[in-house]
């Protein structure tokens, strides 16, 4: 997990975000690792890991790391590393490009909650979606809760920061990127839409509020998940995990679309 630390880096604490930084080339600073902790094959690893990236590894006693992450759940594993980096639109692009297959990105309009943004880039990550685009204002940012709840995910998945999403998602539209707004009311099922295995950004709004009025009226459609139960609403993360396994199965062959036209 990300957080404050000296000279502008930033904390990164737990076994799996610390070790898929490294595996994924991050630079990182230090690392510090509880002394009293029993070597398991994971903190072997990651041990093993910085050795070989050259990032010095430190030996200290547990007190001291709950000094440096307080309240967190470290692992007894604190690494140091440069302030997290977010990557151009032109980025989350290129990705998709080198992949081969269809774009696939997430936009997060008025998520707040850490744990969510964290789950929501771990499943998008899964499934293999190019990136993530978060807003500056009213959304969450990648902070300490963040990259703890992505549990790695964050080291490879390429995050976009923007000032305006509905400008973004426009500019995605030019670059032949549909967006698909998830909203509860829609009468269009996801799995099933024409677009879903097109180039697409997955567009989730916050939970309780939905997307915004801007934003809903920007996406190209808007779609929903089949609900057959009493509880009338999922969690944004979990709906945006069901929602990303749809349209991969659409991609893998999985569904065959039906009806459905762009503006539905």
């Amino acid at each position: 997990m990300s957080g404050p630390a000296r000279g502008g880096e930033r904390l990164v604490h737990g076994v799996h975000p610390v070790r898929e930084l490294l595996r994924a080339g991050r630079p990182v600073t230090g690392l510090r690792v509880a002394s009293g902790r029993r070597d398991t094959p994971e903190l072997e690893e990651l041990v093993a890991l910085a050795a070989d990236a050259g990032v010095p590894v430190v030996r200290v006693d547990g007190d001291e790391l709950d000094e440096v992450a307080p309240g967190a759940v470290h692992q007894g594993v604190v690494a140091t590393a440069p302030p997290f980096p977010y990557a151009g639109l032109d980025a989350l692009l290129a990705a998709a490009r080198a992949s081969g297959r269809p774009p696939l990105l997430v936009a997060l309009d008025g998520v707040t909650d850490p744990r969510n943004l964290g789950s929501i880039a771990r499943t998008a990550e899964a499934v293999g979606a190019h990136g993530l685009i978060v807003p500056e204002h009213r959304s969450a940012a990648v902070t300490p809760a963040v990259e703890k709840a992505a549990a790695g995910a964050l080291a490879h998945l390429p995050v976009a920061r923007v000032t305006n999403l509905v400008r973004t998602l426009e500019a995605l539209g030019r670059e032949g990127v549909w967006s698909l707004g998830l909203d509860g009311d829609a009468p269009a099922r996801i799995a099933a839409h024409r677009l879903a295995g097109e180039p697409v950004v997955l567009v989730v709004g916050a939970e309780g509020r939905g997307l915004s009025r801007l934003v809903r009226e920007r996406c190209d459609a808007l779609v929903s998940l089949p609900m057959h139960g009493r509880v009338g609403s999922l969690n944004a993360s979990v709906a945006a995990g069901v929602a990303l396994y749809a349209l991969l199965a659409a991609r893998d062959g999985g569904v065959a679309p039906v009806g459905g036209d762009a503006g539905q």
